[in-house]
């Protein structure tokens, strides 16, 4: 159409000025549409280079909760791939949007809110690999009435939308708890995480008698994360406290923030409570802590998905130096150090571990590549490779534990590394079992909602 206009132009000329300007706009038109073609093939032969990558290097699954596009609904528009907080997880392809590093994308659900047309659905698991969730309905109540659940264990693991479900799921226990009768408390509400809090914080303001029981410490799973881990989420808002305003901040900082609102609002949460079994009949729930029980009308479990820490299940390894987490890098000053896991977890413990002064830091995982954790920390656990900050070993597995040393089988053979500490990072085993004792129906879920 512009060439035809141009042309046009040029057979006019009758009227030299207009002629003129219709060849002044033909070719800035062109100069336009050029660049976006250009934009276009540019931005496609990106994202075949990054899904390249990704396929060879096996990174293929996603970690939970990710986008499916409908490419007969897609527009080619990019809302989706500009939407993403975590960068380049989504790209264009032939005018229409993919997912072109999987494994890097953790759910946020931006894309989902920015797509025009709602050709993109919110999935757990894929066709290969199955996710266990319980199911719930649309105000979060489980298959066992009057039970709830929030957060981490439903599969939404970022803060903003535990803080969410957290306030709707107290919504609705406080609706169903008014229809019943006797009980200690109206909610009991099992984790103070952000879901846990977010919840007490709209029973206090419904005016609920209700009671947080929480196995460690307020903070919920944030308090295991690694000293110094930065953490992504979005702004909130929480009752009666107003904006969270967090978009980037430390484990401490996070910390110390939901510490301040536990005090400030006088939650009443009572820490060091492992909740050991849940009984229910037609009037309530009788909870069962490893000190205490409870009754109460309803219950809402708001605790994460990490559960018992998957263990190794080799000789030596009940030895005091073995650990399921890391909490303070500074005390392996000068130690030999295994961190055993292909996580985020894992990548981050031996980075933080590297950096203090003396240490000397292997990184053992069994897979040939990190699929599970994040570019940043690939590419950083990269990084101290090549420059001797640590060892790493992959397709690796833990053979054998003493007290100063540790045996390993490595495509190289078996290998005995000296060593003072050993840090396992391979995940927890869900709380499915507890879950199914309680009666709540958990469910595979292969790529569906």
């Amino acid at each position: 159409m512009v060439v035809d206009l141009l042309f046009w132009a040029v057979e006019q000329p009758r009227v030299p000025l207009l002629n003129s300007y219709i060849v002044m706009l033909a070719a800035v038109l062109l100069l336009v549409m050029g660049a976006m073609v250009w934009r276009q093939w540019h931005g496609n032969r990106r994202a075949l280079a990054r899904m390249a990558e990704a396929e060879q290097s096996g990174l293929l699954e996603p970690a939970s909760l990710h986008p499916l596009i409908d490419p007969n609904r897609c527009l080619g528009c990019g809302s989706c791939v500009s939407a993403c907080p975590e960068g380049h997880v989504l790209g264009l392809i032939n005018r229409r949007a993919q997912l072109v590093t999987p494994s890097a994308c953790i759910g946020h659900g931006a894309c989902q809110k920015a797509c025009p047309t709602e050709a993109i659905t919110l999935v757990f698991g894929t066709a290969s690999r199955g996710v266990e969730i319980p199911a719930v309905s649309s105000d979060f109540e489980s298959s066992v009435p009057g039970l709830f659940i929030a957060g981490e264990l439903g599969g939404m693991g970022l803060i903003r939308n535990a803080i969410s479900q957290g306030q709707q799921a107290a919504t609705a226990a406080a609706a169903m708890a008014r229809k019943r009768q006797g009980g200690d408390f109206d909610l009991i509400i099992v984790g103070a995480g952000p879901a846990g809090l977010s919840a007490a914080l709209a029973a206090k303001q419904k005016k609920l008698r209700y009671l947080v029981l929480e196995q460690d410490s307020i903070g919920g799973t944030i308090a295991h994360y690694p000293r110094g881990k930065v953490v992504m989420t979005a702004p909130a808002t929480l009752p009666g406290v107003g904006k969270f305003q967090f978009k980037e901040a430390s484990k401490e900082a996070l910390m110390a923030y939901w510490q301040q609102v536990a005090q400030e609002q006088q939650l009443a949460v009572k820490t060091e409570q492992r909740v050991a079994n849940i009984e229910h009949d037609a009037e309530g729930f009788t909870i069962h802590t490893e000190r205490q029980q409870f009754r109460a009308r309803t219950v809402l479990l708001a605790m994460g998905r990490r559960g018992t820490p998957r263990k190794l299940g080799v000789a030596g390894e009940e030895l005091g130096k073995v650990i399921y987490r890391l909490q303070e890098p500074e005390q392996y000053r000068g130690r030999r150090v295994l961190v055993v896991g292909g996580g985020d977890s894992a990548l981050e413990a031996a980075l933080a571990i590297a950096e203090q002064p003396g240490s000397r830091v292997t990184l053992s995982y069994r897979g040939d590549a990190f699929g599970r954790a994040k570019q940043k920390n690939r590419e950083r656990v990269a990084e101290f490779a090549a420059d001797g900050r640590l060892q790493l070993l992959l397709s690796s597995e833990v053979q054998n534990i003493t007290a100063d040393s540790v045996e390993l089988s490595t495509v190289a053979g078996r290998q005995r590394l000296g060593n003072d500490d050993i840090i396992v990072c391979a995940g927890g085993i869900l709380p499915t079992p507890f879950l199914k004792k309680i009666g709540i129906h958990v469910q595979e879920k292969f790529g569906t909602a």
